[in-house]
């Protein structure tokens, strides 16, 4: 590192210290993270953009802030001139990614993959300009390797090194099977890295395994050695488990601007620095005077909720859209108000009914016993006033408005 270093003149050392801070900001682990500081140098004194890899299996075409953690570390890496080489795993799909997983994957389809794919690059423009990203498709070189090709691909990791992986020694200590072929995943990422001769690949922290695998197959390939970026995992709405769609815990970025407002205002207080550090757009020292501003008590937590939620539909909707948002919130759960829109649900019931079965019947709760709860809890109100009788009657009537909690509506259209 030494030599590169001292071959940069003080305008490229200034260069290489202020992509280093923008790079290692908000990053989980940097594996090593020396190299990353001479590759960045290196870029500089050769003049030549460094290859970025980001690798994805297709297998959920919904795009939420979680999955904005590496594209937004993707993204600062892109206004610098470098290169972003977004992988689409439609080979590697179709076997599924066994990190995390107590079972074998389902495999993708071609049909699946290719719809998927589709829909990752039209919500990953709302990040990066996708008019200067490689797109790349694993199939391009895996489908090609004939058998003793795959064979010798093998042959350079050992089957103690593969069941280093924390999922595969609990599906063995659970007595759970593996399939052979999922043995194979890792090393088809890996020899991703050496066709595309990346120099950095990004992933969430779960991606350990398979980013070094990387690392380890373009050195048997004689190549140089990519750095890794692992990034943070997000918590999702319950502030318990990751985001995720199947948790129901998440926000889409493909989600209508009150949408989102209203689920950010849900986001736990403890986690609120962690999101406006990982999926907001504002500088490293803007970041710092929020996160000091709320622990002094200048800034109240509701209100720079408020501005991280202003933020994520600014975002990904355009700042007219965030201040309407920010406008229907304070409207409607500040001061009570009713909402202009609200979905219509057509009654063709009888014209009196017990308020538990119209809570169920317009699907605003799963069962009676929760809609008396709700009601037990004040949480239900008919044209504006409150319900507190489980045992109530409501007279149907068109237009009659049904609110449950802060958040549901619904409009009754005879």
């Amino acid at each position: 590192m030494t030599n590169v270093m001292e071959q940069l003149s003080q305008e490229q050392l200034a260069e290489v210290k202020r992509q280093m801070e923008i790079y290692t900001h908000g990053v989980q682990e940097i594996i090593p993270s020396e190299e990353l500081e001479v590759k960045v140098a290196k870029s500089i004194l050769e003049n030549r953009p460094l290859k970025i890899k980001l690798g994805l299996d297709p297998s959920a075409p919904d795009v939420h802030l979680g999955h904005t953690v590496v594209l937004n570390k993707m993204r600062q890496f892109q206004e610098n001139g470098h290169i972003i080489q977004l992988l689409i795993g439609d080979f590697t799909g179709k076997i599924g990614d066994p990190t995390g997983k107590s079972v074998a994957r389902k495999p993708l389809t071609d049909e699946e993959v290719k719809h998927n794919a589709k829909t990752y690059f039209e919500q990953f423009g709302k990040v990066m300009d996708m008019d200067k990203v490689e797109l790349h498709y694993n199939s391009e070189w895996l489908s090609k390797l004939n058998f003793e090709d795959v064979i010798q691909l093998a042959g350079k990791i050992t089957v103690a090194r593969l069941m280093e992986r924390d999922d595969f020694e609990e599906r063995i200590a659970l007595g759970k099977p593996i399939s052979l072929h999922e043995f194979f995943y890792p090393l088809m990422q890996g020899y991703d890295s050496v066709e595309l001769e990346c120099d950095i690949e990004l992933g969430g922290t779960d991606q350990h395994f398979n980013i070094l695998m990387g690392r380890h197959f373009q050195e048997k390939f004689g190549k140089e050695k990519q750095v890794a970026m692992l990034m943070p995992l997000l918590e999702g709405l319950d502030g318990v488990e990751k985001m995720s769609k199947s948790k129901n815990n998440y926000i889409g970025i493909d989600e209508a601007p009150q949408e989102m407002f209203g689920k950010a205002m849900s986001i736990p207080d403890e986690l609120m620095n962690k999101y406006f550090e990982l999926i907001t757009d504002f500088t490293p020292e803007q970041k710092e005077s929020i996160k000091k501003d709320v622990e002094s008590g200048k800034l109240h937590p509701r209100d720079a909720k408020m501005l991280l939620g202003k933020t994520i539909v600014r975002m990904y909707h355009g700042k007219e859209a965030a201040e309407k948002a920010e406008q229907h919130f304070v409207s409607v759960f500040r001061e009570g108000a009713i909402p202009e829109e609200i979905p219509v649900a057509e009654w063709k019931g009888n014209k009196e009914v017990s308020v538990v079965d119209l809570l169920v019947e317009l699907q605003m709760l799963n069962s009676k016993s929760e809609a008396r709860r709700m009601i037990e809890n004040k949480g239900v109100k008919i044209n504006g006033e409150k319900i507190e009788d489980t045992r109530a009657e409501v007279s149907i009537t068109d237009g009659l408005i049904v609110q449950v909690g802060k958040r549901k509506f619904k409009k009754i259209e005879i």
